[in-house]
């Protein structure tokens, strides 16, 4: 119902359940008896609340009333004004347990500080305009990016479409009563994702393009193995992997084209001897959603042979050691992002196959080959979860065609 917290410098936060809403709020004390009595207090008043015997009033702020026996009734005025990192607190505490991957708290709260950086930790939200967020998308596009470039556009949008998000669960608590204005704001122009390329293609481009590093890592983010290559890629995996997990896991990423969060999130229960459950990451109506994708052969066998070293627990992928940060972890949970993309690099340096960027080329590779056998889009579109028409457009021109034999015919 209630538990403390303590933050970095001592003080006592304590966190609770009421009305369906987490909150969280400081007790301003560091003396852990005072901290126990107040939690004790609180849960008393939460009773009290739900069994009729103490009246919420209507308007009341929740948190101060239980943490002061109902004695203060602090009203939330129309006219109060909130300001930017305190609209951000309101919505991380008011976030349901497992409503949101933990991935993605980490991502908005990159995100909140950029914000707040550039906009004002103190900035009264209500102040909030269309020229204030295109003044903010005019300072991050100077921002440095990756590779020597400029901040991509991509992001300035990823992180205002963040600031909707806890916009729009201010709105619904009439907290603002605008929708939130981005209509009318403009980004810096970005170039469409080169398509799917093989090896061959981009070591020939590098070569007669002059290329410098960054143009080439571009390059490289693009590639796809062909299936002679993908199954050669897993013969070297399969003889020089460092721990028994990352053989199989190879397998489910090239053979299902599972992305690399539905593979750390996945479970043995998910594999039988005919199709491999993907837990998506999106949700639909509340819902988490799944995808079901044909096993191959091969991954059928990987599978069975980790069964019977697997340390346990119900996770597919996990390391029953310590980890490369040399601090000790459960061995039951699943390996973590930074530890997926580590052991990809590790396994596949000093190799003809380090040019691989990381997991996503072999999403990258099932797409385009499932495109050159002529396997229906539709098919591909369920196996992998695609849903725009940018993604496909990638990969779309393998599929095979008539297209050189017609231009042939009309220029010989």
């Amino acid at each position: 119902m209630a538990w403390l917290q303590n933050d970095p410098s001592g003080n006592f936060h304590i966190s609770f359940r009421f009305a369906g809403r987490k909150y969280k709020r400081s007790l301003k004390t560091k003396d852990e008896t005072e901290a126990q009595t107040r939690l004790h207090r609180l849960e008393e008043n939460i009773r009290l609340v739900e069994s009729g015997r103490l009246e919420l009033p209507d308007n009341a702020d929740a948190p101060i009333f239980l943490l002061s026996d109902g004695k203060l009734e602090s009203k939330r005025s129309a006219t109060e004004r909130v300001q930017l990192s305190g609209l951000f607190q309101r919505y991380f505490d008011g976030i349901p347990d497992d409503a949101l991957e933990d991935t993605t708290v980490d991502g908005m709260k990159t995100h909140q500080t950029h914000l707040e950086r550039h906009i004002g930790a103190r900035f009264p939200i209500d102040s909030l305009t269309r020229e204030t967020l295109q003044t903010y998308v005019q300072k991050r596009a100077k921002a440095p990016g990756i590779r020597g470039r400029k901040l991509s556009p991509a992001t300035i949008r990823k992180e205002l479409v963040t600031l909707r998000s806890v916009w729009n669960g201010a709105l619904a608590e009439s907290i603002v009563a605008t929708p939130y204005p981005l209509k009318g704001v403009r980004f810096p122009k970005t170039d469409e994702k080169p398509h799917f390329q093989t090896m061959q293609e981009i070591a020939e481009q590098i070569e007669r393009g002059n290329l410098d590093e960054a143009a080439a890592l571009d390059l490289w983010d693009c590639l796809f193995l062909t299936r002679e290559q993908v199954e050669e890629l897993l013969d070297f995996v399969e003889l020089t992997a460092n721990h028994p997990f990352i053989y199989p896991m190879f397998v489910a990423a090239a053979h299902t084209g599972a992305r690399r969060s539905e593979l750390m999130r996945s479970r043995l229960v998910d594999f039988n001897t005919t199709h491999m459950v993907v837990r998506e990451k999106k949700r639909v109506r509340g819902q988490r959603s799944t995808r079901r994708v044909p096993m191959s052969d091969r991954l059928t066998k990987a599978i069975k042979q980790w069964r019977t070293v697997h340390p346990g627990g119900l996770h597919t992928f996990c390391i029953p050691d310590i980890a490369r940060s040399k601090k000790s972890r459960e061995s039951l949970l699943p390996i973590t992002r930074n530890e997926a993309n580590d052991h990809f690099q590790r396994t596949l340096a000093g190799s003809k196959w380090e040019v691989i960027r990381g997991w996503h080329c072999l999403r990258h590779s099932f797409c385009s080959n499932c495109a050159s056998q002529g396997v229906d889009q539709r098919i591909i579109d369920a196996w992998v979860g695609h849903t725009t028409e940018a993604m496909r457009k990638r990969y779309r021109h393998l599929f095979p065609t008539k297209e050189q034999e017609v231009i042939k015919s009309v220029f010989g």
